[in-house]
């Protein structure tokens, strides 16, 4: 298995598995434990799950020479996926080794097994392979079993950072197999994208309400989150379920180090989750290895989740509370889980808002404190929302000067200014004082600036107001919203025939998902796109929509800190993503535009000038 490998450097390495080997020696753990013997999946188990077509995909990638895997590289690409000579023999042995792990339990031969196999698998759909996993060594594993033991009820936990979309399609009409997954989700827009993971997708036919799925909204969830997800959810349906064998997914990409996840569950974390796991199904116990990029971080945490296996008790988790977006969300979650499941009950879930009536959130401050600055300062006036939704979400964080429906040049400036998740990512301590005056300062160089060469402004803060209980929407969701509403009512319908967007943070992908909803306008009227994206993903235009990503490549600048992953692991930067400029020596996201002020000031003023052949324009 450590023969799949990527020339040009890749996250799922080889070294993920000899790592998390070489900490259990180093720990004395293997002294303790058996080997299992490892062989290929049969092509009879592997069609158990996925179709001949598929198989003979995988196992043609053998034939392929170096001119071949090249020339196919971009389709690999597409796919999330690389593919070298020996992949289809290491994804028949990673396909076995579940297997083999699983009998074993099923069998009575062993208590619990750990699979330390790659390439992953819960991406893998029963047509396709994807996302670094090419057969779904889980979802055979969980069939070959049902066939051939006694275990007939089996429980699949998947704690990978990405939703096993591959593992819960397998099952998803299946009474017979609980699949539950906790992941980031983001609205849709996290990998594998789509609504497949959504809190809704409960399953179909007799499989309806034995999948599981807790969507994280953003980044950042970390002990505490899960912990409580697990009190609330996932013990009391598997309870209620009583599984004869419980299969955990195990990515440990939610790990704490993990840049590709960006959560922060520890290794006591995962210790806690696996104890709790081995209550069930008279303690037996199958873990098979998925993702998990950042070596130290996955072999930390396998070795917590093999002590425990070995009989240890969990270290003590220190005192801890979770965030309220994973409380919000838990509490969704008990709702829709409970139209199937008798030990759900939502009101022990709902959020805690005694003195909601009476208080206000920081963030609402400082959004509250900037918009009376933009008012009585620079005479920026409030734009009308006229949908309902649009108004509860974002009412007063819409404001522009007063010559916007007249104005040939208009700039729309989208942030989330007032997010304090954002602007102080990284930050140990918070000066508020100093916040709002790097807000401040930042909003009067730019109004200042756009008022001294008469450009209209558009500044829309898409940092939403606190979730409403009726519509649990993720912000990335309702930002798109807002800006084609704009795009639509107010820009397309003023003089603005010279548009220049600039994005913040989170704001960017709320600019891409425009340039996605009206591709042929924006190309027609926009003439320069800024993304500063700060410590955020770098978003990608669509790949359907080929004369996009070529007009964007052409106007538009990234501006991200020296530091952005973008850089790392010698990362093609690609004409998906524009033209990237870095800042050295800084990583905050508010401190960073101001830096790159002047860089941005005159990449507009080139390509205004350059539509109309006018070189006057310039940057005072």
């Amino acid at each position: 298995m450590m023969f799949h490998s990527c020339a040009k450097g890749h996250e799922e390495q080889p070294e993920r598995i000899s790592r998390i080997f070489d900490i259990l020696k180093d720990n004395d753990c293997l002294t303790k434990m058996r080997r299992l013997p490892i062989r290929p999946v049969l092509k009879e188990e592997a069609l158990l799950v996925h179709t001949e077509a598929l198989w003979d995909k995988v196992m043609a990638i053998h034939s392929m020479s170096e001119q071949d895997i090249a020339d196919s590289a971009a389709y690999y690409d597409e796919l999330s996926l690389y593919v070298h000579p020996s992949t289809p023999y290491c994804a028949q042995l990673s396909a076995g080794g579940v297997i083999e792990a699983t009998l074993a339990v099923a069998k009575g031969t062993v208590k619990k097994s750990f699979a330390i196999v790659r390439p992953p698998g819960h991406h893998s759909e029963p047509d396709e392979h994807m996302g670094f996993c090419f057969f779904n060594n889980v979802a055979i594993a969980v069939k070959t079993a049902q066939l051939h033991t006694g275990a007939k009820k089996i429980m699949i936990l998947d704690w990978d950072i990405h939703h096993g979309n591959g593992t819960q399609r397998a099952f998803y009409d299946d009474p017979s197999v609980l699949y539950v997954s906790l992941h980031r989700y983001e609205g849709g827009y996290f990998y594998p994208n789509g609504p497949f993971g959504s809190m809704g997708s409960c399953g179909e036919g007799k499989g309806t309400g034995f999948s599981v799925n807790i969507p994280w909204p953003e980044k950042g969830m970390g002990d505490a989150d899960y912990i409580l997800a697990f009190q609330k959810v996932i013990m009391p349906i598997a309870v209620e379920f009583a599984p004869e064998l419980v299969i955990i997914s195990a990515g440990f990409d939610a790990a704490e180090g993990d840049d590709l996840g960006e959560c922060h569950v520890s290794p006591v974390g995962y210790a806690h989750m696996t104890h709790m796991l081995s209550s069930l199904a008279n303690g037996k116990l199958v873990v098979a290895l998925e993702g998990g990029y950042c070596l130290d971080a996955i072999s930390t945490s396998a070795l917590a989740v093999v002590k425990v296996m070995l009989g240890e008790v969990p270290p003590q988790l220190e005192p801890m509370i979770a965030s309220e977006l994973a409380t919000e969300t838990i509490w969704h979650v008990a709702l829709e889980q409970s139209k199937y499941w008798k030990n759900i009950d939502p009101k022990s879930c709902e959020p805690v808002e005694e003195l909601e009536q009476i208080t206000f959130s920081i963030p609402e401050l400082l959004k509250t404190h900037r918009q009376d600055y933009l008012f009585r300062t620079h005479g920026m006036v409030e734009v009308p929302l006229m949908s309902a939704d649009l108004i509860e979400r974002f009412s007063t964080q819409v404001t522009c000067t007063t010559d916007i429906m007249e104005n040939n040049t208009l700039i729309v400036f989208m942030h989330e200014f007032g997010n304090l998740r954002v602007e102080l990512d990284s930050v140990i301590s918070c000066d508020l004082h100093m916040e709002h005056s790097y807000l401040v300062d930042f909003s009067k160089e730019l109004i200042t600036w756009v008022k001294s060469i008469g450009y209209a402004l558009l500044d829309v803060n898409v940092f939403p107001r606190p979730f409403v209980k009726a519509k649990p929407r993720h912000s990335n969701d309702s930002a798109g919203e807002v800006m084609t509403y704009l795009w639509d009512n107010y820009i397309q319908l003023s003089d603005a025939r010279r548009v220049v967007l600039i994005g913040h943070g989170p704001g960017c992908e709320a600019l891409m998902e425009l340039m996605r909803q009206r591709a042929s306008n924006v190309m027609r009227c926009v003439h320069a796109v800024v993304q500063v994206v700060g410590n955020h993903q770098v978003p990608m235009t669509p790949v359907d929509i080929p004369n996009l990503r070529q007009w964007y490549y052409q106007n538009s600048m990234i501006v991200v800190p020296s530091n952005h992953n973008i850089f790392s692991n010698d990362k093609k930067i690609t004409r998906k993503h524009g033209k990237v400029f870095s800042i050295a020596d800084e990583t905050r996201a508010i401190m960073l535009i101001l830096k790159a002020m002047p860089l941005i000031k005159n990449f507009i003023a080139e390509h205004l000038a350059s539509t109309n052949g006018n070189s006057s324009n310039h940057v005072p």
